[in-house]
């Protein structure tokens, strides 16, 4: 085996593709141990979503740097990458299939495993559970004492067409952002436009999917812990409220063990056996619990992408995709078409029914 230094690059910066793909990039595993330190010191720092232990706050902001780290390394790696060099496998089956257009096949049915377990599990409770509008008007519970049952996210979010405005606009968003980062492939693999021309529409449409990825978690934080006014004229469209309250502010929680619904009260139903002001308290840790797991998760998954496209409209700007590595492009596609498919899941499971 040779030793010249051109077959044996640094592990830390740009490569000579001409030689091959490297294989000492430590940035996989600094990357996999700053994920494993985050999620764990995370871990400690909120219990069933209340801030309890302040001490591991530097090592969660430490483990965030660590993973900056191997960001950092991974595209100071991939900046030189000119598409002179693309590895193929060799073993069936997916001989002389590109190497990374299988890794991202797997990394993508792997995911689908993720997201299967988590859809799973709230159809698991949501008709194991009874629903709270049926425990309330069976009239089996008692006053000042919660009763477990099942209160879908959507009783809040699809209870007025604001209340739904943040999840629908999202699903527009994903769509459309589906769309651009196609253009952005179509335009990178062009060989008939100027390469100017080139580097400034790959760029404008890899910049729109960042600004729609970016727009998608801002509503969602709206949604999740903001809420947003409304001009007075729409108030009766909304209950006669002026302003669509946050999932926070409306008490749904996963630590809500005794949540209350203006909708559980006989006030506005009569329920045999209940006197005219009975409020109905209701443990549903099980149901908001559910809720956020598998839409946080798909949050994650586009932050992933945010951070991703960060460096890709970055590396576009200066003319790094041409014919020769536009299929960067398209393997990033694959992940970010899955994403939008699990958000057009998502949003009828948790948002309307």
């Amino acid at each position: 085996m040779s030793h010249d230094d051109h077959h044996h690059p640094s592990p830390w910066g740009p490569h000579d593709w001409s030689h091959g793909a490297p294989h000492n990039s430590w940035a996989p595993i600094i990357f996999s141990a700053g994920v494993a330190m985050f999620l764990f010191t995370l871990a400690k720092v909120f219990q069933w979503g209340v801030f309890e232990n302040a001490g591991y706050v530097p090592l969660v902001l430490g483990s965030l740097g660590v993973i900056g780290i191997a960001l950092i390394v991974w595209w100071r790696q991939d900046i030189s990458f000119d598409g002179s060099y693309e590895p193929k496998s060799t073993g069936a089956p997916f001989q002389n299939i590109d190497i990374r257009k299988v890794a991202m096949w797997v990394f993508l049915m792997s995911e689908m495993m993720v997201f299967t377990s988590l859809f799973s599990t709230y159809m698991r409770y949501r008709f194991g559970i009874d629903s709270c509008k049926e425990v309330f008007e069976s009239g089996n519970w008692v006053e000042g004492t919660a009763v477990t049952c099942f209160e879908p996210a959507s009783h809040l979010i699809a209870s007025s067409w604001f209340h739904l405005a943040p999840g629908a606009i999202n699903t527009f968003a994903l769509i459309i952002s589906s769309f651009t980062v196609v253009q952005a492939l179509r335009y990178a693999k062009k060989v008939d436009i100027d390469a100017d021309e080139r580097r400034r529409k790959v760029t404008r449409y890899l910049g729109t999917t960042w600004f729609l990825a970016v727009l998608f978690l801002t509503l969602k934080m709206i949604e999740w812990f903001l809420g947003f006014p409304l001009p007075g004229f729409l108030a009766e469209y909304n209950h006669g409220h002026d302003t669509i309250q946050s999932l926070y502010s409306e008490g749904y929680l996963i630590n809500a063990e005794a949540y209350q619904h203006h909708d559980y009260n006989t006030e506005h139903h009569h329920i045999e056996g209940k006197g005219d002001h009975a409020q109905m308290m209701a443990n549903i840790q099980v149901s908001a619990t559910t809720f956020y797991v598998t839409t946080g998760t798909h949050g994650a998954h586009v932050l992933g992408g945010i951070v991703g496209l960060s460096y890709m409209t970055y590396k576009a700007s200066r003319g790094g995709y041409t014919p020769e590595n536009a299929v960067s492009i398209e393997y990033f596609g694959l992940y970010w078409h899955f994403v939008d498919l699990v958000w057009v899941l998502v949003f009828p499971f948790f948002y309307l029914y």
